[in-house]
């Protein structure tokens, strides 16, 4: 099967959008590709938009997900979906949280410190964007993407994941 054959359907994590993903380069290469929009507000709702996006696509479908993003790719259910990529992605376990996913293992030093706000959103410090989540970006970009973050919710992490796909 030829690359303009698939859609590839990106999927963005927290504190982003679908701007976050290398959409130009893929296109030059004539790849069929589109980024859904979640909305981080549960992990339900952002499975839903992600299948809003689904029903968008024609034909065979790849997607593609980045950190949290791999929880909500493993939950969607459309028989057009042929493969799932996980990038730098969690993968719960049935049952399992998303939250539960970061204490697996030891955090890694410089794991930024996250507490929800008053409104149970979690914003990621702006000066993690150079060590959590655009390490590789110049400091404009970083600066851009901290200024523009999407906080995610608590809904998001602390319910558990159903039967991944």
């Amino acid at each position: 099967m030829a690359a303009k054959d698939v859609s590839v359907v990106l999927v963005h994590g927290a504190w982003a959008d679908g701007s976050s993903w290398v959409i130009t380069a893929l296109k030059e290469e004539a790849v069929n590709v589109s980024a859904t929009p979640l909305p981080l507000t549960s992990l339900t709702d952002d499975v839903a938009a992600l299948n809003r996006s689904l029903d968008r696509t024609e034909g065979p479908i790849v997607l593609a997900g980045h950190a949290y993003a791999g929880a909500v790719i493993a939950l969607t259910r459309p028989e057009r979906v042929k493969a799932l990529v996980y990038i730098a992605a969690l993968a719960p376990d049935e049952g399992e949280k998303v939250a539960d996913v970061f204490y697996r293992l030891e955090p890694h030093p410089q794991a930024p410190k996250l507490a929800p706000d008053n409104n149970g959103l979690i914003w990621l410090p702006d000066e993690a964007f150079a060590t959590a989540f655009a390490h590789h970006a110049s400091a404009a970009d970083q600066a851009l993407l901290a200024a523009v973050q999407r906080p995610i919710s608590l809904n998001c992490i602390t319910v558990p994941a159903g039967r991944p796909l």
